[in-house]
């Protein structure tokens, strides 16, 4: 009863509008995603690696829904002196913990935009000599795509909509939402130009 009442409390901000993605919806997309990764790599053992903060939900609820033998790992990675959708530096700030030479690997991430980071990750990660390399990202937002990227596994589409919970957050809060918000831009208009500049870079 608490675990409900905390969910309809926070849900309350004015800073939320409509739900985008209920939590039922999330749900089947993660269970669809996890069968088709365990049809994909059976007979392999996976690694699958999360990118700090935001896509951390999504990897613990996706590795419930893949029956094969894996391990994770995790990244973080922060950009700067990006003043328009085509500059920027990408520093990796938490590599990973062990060599991933040999083994089937797939970036889990929340969200992906322009792709400019995750190009710059696949280019980093390919260079360690990986058997595989592969991408599965919760959200794709192709309207804003700067970078040719394949993405093997994708669960939903998203066009122009700044978003929060399930992980993606509005300054840092508001990611244990079991849903997926739109946030309320009216509300937040004044953050829009930060959150824009805060977005090319996935």
């Amino acid at each position: 009863m608490k675990e409900i009442k905390k969910e309809r409390e926070l849900t309350k901000s004015n800073i939320l509008g409509k739900i985008l993605f209920p939590s039922s919806e999330l749900r089947k997309i993660v269970s669809e995603l996890g069968n088709q990764i365990t049809d994909d790599y059976r007979g392999k053992e996976i690694l699958l690696v999360s990118i700090l903060r935001g896509g951390i939900i999504f990897l613990s609820d996706l590795i419930k829904e893949i029956d094969l033998p894996l391990s994770i790992d995790f990244m973080s990675i922060s950009t700067y002196g990006i003043n328009d959708e085509t500059s920027g530096v990408v520093r990796i700030t938490k590599d990973l913990e062990d060599s991933i030479e040999g083994k089937d690997v797939i970036i889990v991430e929340d969200i992906i935009d322009t792709g400019l980071t995750i190009s710059y990750l696949l280019r980093n990660l390919k260079s360690r000599y990986p058997n595989s390399v592969s991408i599965c990202t919760l959200l794709n937002r192709e309207v804003r795509r700067i970078v040719d990227i394949d993405i093997k596994y994708v669960g939903f589409s998203i066009g122009e909509k700044y978003i929060v919970g399930y992980g993606l957050d509005y300054k840092q809060k508001f990611r244990n939402l079991e849903s997926i918000y739109e946030l309320n831009t009216d509300t937040v208009k004044k953050d829009i130009e930060s959150l824009k500049n805060n977005s090319i870079s996935k």
